[in-house]
């Protein structure tokens, strides 16, 4: 009899569906990571898979019932051919996904790269909700202050060797231009970009950001050199001193400011590389899958 019991029991169980057992805060969410300038496609990463975009936080995602992927695009080029390429990539994965709209989210120019395409390719009616993390929305001074610097003479030729070193690489066959990408970070084409691009009406925008405490080259190693230039840049255009190392606090905000994670008692702060945990770069000063499955929860809510 107990046997008869149990079988049943087991029966029963195994009739109904199973994709919703263990799936979840996020199950059935539909998002893309969108990376920024110099980014890749985690699918392979670089460096036979050493250095990672998200520093796995689309395995992360996945684990709690999400859908992810994380399109590539060129590495070095213009806003408009980078969100043409994201565009493509992420609507074949819907496709094959069964994923009627998406969650965009994108870092660094992949913010722009996101709303461009909502506001300006048509993707609107594929879209859930747009997520912006340390995105430059007023511009990047720091690329304003290095394209100064470079005499309009030397552009061509610096385009190329940036191109060939990216090409090398990246392997990827995809188009580089270093120079249309710098343009595209400068404050005054992200002016001109922002009255283009405007918010479409039924979709929701929220922004994320982050800043350091100040140049640390302990914590900070890379971005240390280059937030004193943002710093000075940030004040000279008057978004204010704070910024992630590239791009001014001020500069992250749109659409609903969300704010910025908690780091640790001992971090100073968090800068643009370790927002996505480049090369799990950000896991030891702050909570970064915490984090992002609260930015994940509040895209699903639609808060």
């Amino acid at each position: 009899m107990k046997k008869k019991i149990v079988i049943g029991f087991l029966a029963t169980l195994l009739s109904f569906p199973t994709s919703g057992l263990f799936a979840g805060p996020l199950d059935g969410q539909c998002i893309a990571l969108v990376h920024g300038i110099l980014g890749f496609d985690d699918t392979q990463g670089l460096a036979g898979g050493l250095v990672k975009y998200w520093g796995g936080l689309d395995g992360y995602l996945r684990s709690q019932g999400a859908k992810v992927t994380t399109p590539g695009s060129s590495a070095t080029n213009s806003i408009p051919v980078r969100a043409s390429q994201i565009q493509s990539a992420v609507s074949t994965w819907m496709t094959a996904n069964g994923c009627s709209k998406v969650h965009l989210m994108g870092h660094s120019q992949g913010g722009l790269v996101i709303r461009y395409m909502v506001s300006n390719l048509g993707f609107a009616g594929k879209t859930q909700t747009v997520t912006t993390i340390n995105s430059l929305h007023q511009g990047a001074p720091m690329a304003d202050i290095v394209l100064a610097a470079i005499p309009s003479w030397l552009q061509p030729f610096a385009n190329s060797a940036l191109g060939l070193l990216a090409k090398l690489v990246y392997r990827d066959g995809r188009p580089q231009d270093a120079i249309a990408m710098g343009k595209s970070l400068t404050v005054s084409y992200v002016k001109t970009f922002n009255a283009n691009s405007p918010n479409k009406s039924g979709i929701k925008y929220y922004s994320y950001g982050s800043q350091m405490a100040w140049a640390d080259l302990i914590q900070h190693p890379v971005m240390a050199l280059t937030h004193p230039i943002t710093w000075a840049g940030g004040l000279f255009y008057g978004l204010g001193g704070g910024n992630d190392g590239v791009v001014p606090l001020n500069s992250q905000k749109w659409g609903t400011w969300k704010g910025t994670p908690s780091s640790y008692w001992f971090a100073t702060g968090i800068d643009h590389l370790q927002a996505t945990n480049l090369a799990w770069s950000g896991q030891n000063f702050y909570d970064v899958q915490g984090h992002y499955l609260n930015i994940a929860k509040n895209a699903k809510a639609g808060l």
